[in-house]
Parts: structure tokens; C-alpha cells; sequence
């Protein structure tokens, strides 16, 4: 085990104003405490919430900011006090990197849900009064209960998306038992949480349709994919002839859209679940009530389902669509996927680029 250190030099790229423009920045990250492991990142993968918080679009944005929460990465250190992970460990960091770990949610696993709130991987106020910086950097240091190990046969690259983007959609499915084969699955979106959903969805030997407003998606959706039905959601045909045919719905689009057309393909018992953060939620009581259907919401999910879900990808081979760039393009990284031009999930070298 190696001792306790001094905090150290850390390369990042960070946002400084709400124009969210990154461009390389040094700091020091916190002092390894005896909990702690340190890893080298070698990706990361970008998030929405990067442009959430890089542009300031919540109001909280606290400068410079350090953004990114799909990290991966390589034990560097770890603290006197660690025995779950050793030196060249491979391993993850989500959304989350601290809890009052004393609650009834951290006490289950779920700290994501934490009832004193948990401390964001970056724009939070850490263990030490800073404020966490992301994974947009060289290094970084965590306490090891929210530190994950990656599968040892599982690229590093490919992982990065799991820890945001997979958690999300994984979650919401088990906590709604849609690992049942043979039931069948919407997908609302095939950006980089509903291609997930439609893999993890496979997986689990569902019968999967994907909705999208994009007819051009259609090709990827069902031959790279291997989703069963593609449905164009703005056409009123496709949608009616299916009809009360869905045991579950995976909502992942954030921007506005209607909920009727969908809750009435639900079968009666249905679930909808929302990970998407539209501006609103509008819907016919009706639409609900009548077949007793459920619309639930989901955040990304706790350290027992990380654990989970990483050890399920693993095993089935499930991987995200990825397309690796340098740190230097992750203006442009973060352009694209607002205009969502990406397939599916931009994720950073880190490793080979922030020099």
C-alpha cells in the first residue's frame, strides 16, 4: 500500500464563463486520504450534463470548471486503508464521488439518491471544501466506495459510457423487472442513453421498438443495433398500429415532446419511464388511469448497480457505439452532440492527447 501524499499537479481542461469554452488549466487535486485511490484517466466520455454545467445553463456553475463524469482509468495510489483495489487496477468513476453514507439510500446502494445529496464528480463542493473537478483532467482522486472496477477483458474506451449513459437506462429497467424475455420494450431516442437501452434491452431477450423523429436512423437502429421494430414517432399510422402493445417505454429525450401518443401504446399494467429531462410532462389523466399505467422517472442509479451493470456488460459483451476524439476537439465534442451529430457517444483520450 502506498502512504498518505500531498495533493498534487493536475492538467485539465475547463469552461472559465457561461460561453462554455474549454481550454487547458492547471490545479491540484485534494490530498490521497487513506480511503482514497487515485487513477490515472485515460477516457472519458462527454455527457450532456457537460453542457449543462459548462455553460451554466442551472445557474450554479461555479468557474473554472472541470467538466466530464464517465471516467476510466488505471490505479495510480491508493491510500493506506484501501483494500478493494491495487496499482494498475483498471477502473471507473461516475457521476457521484462522495455520500453521507449514514442514510437509509446509502445504507442500500443507492447513494445516488442520498437524502443529505450527493457530491457531484465535478461543480460539487468536495471533502475538502474545494470544489470537485471532473474528468476532463489527468487524474483524480475518490473514495474507494465510488470508485468501480472495470472488467479486466472490457476496453477501457468503451467502458467510459457505461458510468452515466449505461447507469441510466440499466437502473430504471431492473428496478421495473424489464429483464423478463419475451416482454416488450420501447425506446424513445437513439442517442447515446437509448442505444444503450436497446442493447441492454436485447440482452435481456426483449422484443425492442425503436421510436425516433428521425426516419434516416432507421438502417443503424435495426442492423447495427439489432433492435426488432423501427417506428418514425411523428407518423400517426406507425404509431396507432401499435397500439396497447408494450409491456415498457425507456423515455430518453430531453427535448419536448408529447406523452399521449406513447402511454397509449402501453399495454394495460405498462410502464413508462422518463430519463430525459423534457421541460414538461403533459398527459390525459385518462391515458393513465385506464389500462392502470405507470409513468415513473429515473436518475442514473447507486454503487450496488454500477457494480452490476459493469459485471452484465462484461459478460454479455455489451459495448457502446463510441467515437474516441482528442482533448482537443472537446469544443467541437460538445458542439456535435448539440446538434446531436454522433454515433453514440463521443468519448476522450485522455491518455494520449492531455499531455
Amino acid at each position: 500500500m502506498t502512504s498518505v501524499g500531498i495533493g498534487k499537479e493536475c492538467l485539465g481542461w475547463a469552461a472559465r464563463d457561461p460561453s462554455g469554452v474549454l481550454s487547458p488549466w492547471t490545479f491540484t487535486r485534494r490530498v490521497l486520504g487513506s480511503e482514497d485511490v487515485s487513477l490515472d484517466i485515460t477516457h472519458c466520455g462527454v455527457c450532456y450534463a457537460d453542457v449543462v454545467w459548462t455553460r451554466n445553463k442551472m445557474g450554479d456553475s461555479k468557474y473554472p470548471l472541470v467538466p466530464g463524469h464517465e471516467i476510466v482509468g488505471v490505479v495510480r495510489e491508493v491510500g493506506s486503508g484501501v483494500h478493494s483495489f491495487k496499482v494498475g487496477d483498471h477502473v471507473g468513476v461516475g457521476t457521484y464521488v462522495n455520500s453521507c453514507r449514514e442514510c437509509e439510500y446509502c445504507d442500500e446502494g443507492l447513494e445516488v439518491h442520498c437524502l443529505k445529496g450527493s457530491v457531484h464528480t465535478f461543480n460539487s463542493v468536495d471533502t475538502d471544501n474545494t470544489i470537485t473537478k471532473g474528468g476532463y483532467s489527468s487524474f483524480i482522486v475518490v473514495h474507494e466506495r465510488y470508485c468501480f472496477k472495470i472488467p479486466d477483458n472490457y476496453p477501457l474506451a468503451q467502458a467510459a459510457p457505461l458510468l452515466c449513459a449505461g447507469l441510466t437506462v440499466y437502473t430504471p429497467m431492473m428496478r421495473h423487472n424489464m429483464n423478463q424475455p419475451g416482454k416488450s420494450l420501447g425506446v424513445i431516442g437513439l442517442g447515446g442513453l437509448g442505444h444503450l437501452a436497446v442493447k441492454f434491452g436485447k440482452a435481456f431477450g426483449l422484443n425492442v421498438t425503436v421510436f425516433s423523429t428521425s426516419k434516416s436512423k432507421e438502417k443503424e437502429a435495426l442492423s447495427i443495433l439489432g433492435a426488432d421494430k423501427f417506428v418514425v414517432s411523428s407518423d400517426p399510422q406507425q404509431m396507432s398500429a401499435l397500439a396497447r402493445s408494450l409491456d415498457f417505454i425507456i423515455d430518453t429525450a430531453s427535448g419536448d415532446h408529447q406523452f399521449d401518443p406513447f402511454m397509449s401504446l402501453l399495454k394495460t399494467f405498462g410502464v413508462l419511464v422518463l430519463v430525459g429531462f423534457p421541460s414538461e410532462i403533459k398527459l390525459q389523466p385518462a391515458n393513465l388511469i385506464l389500462g392502470a399505467k405507470t409513468i415513473a422517472g429515473s436518475l442514473t442509479g447507486g454503487t450496488k448497480q454500477t457494480k452490476e451493470m459493469l459485471e452484465f456488460c462484461a459478460a454479455n459483451k455489451i459495448y457502446p457505439e463510441i467515437e474516441v476524439v482528442p482533448i482537443q476537439y472537446a469544443n467541437e465534442a460538445l458542439e456535435r452532440m448539440i446538434n446531436k451529430d454522433v454515433k453514440y457517444r463521443f468519448v476522450i483520450d485522455i491518455e494520449n492527447s492531455l499531455k
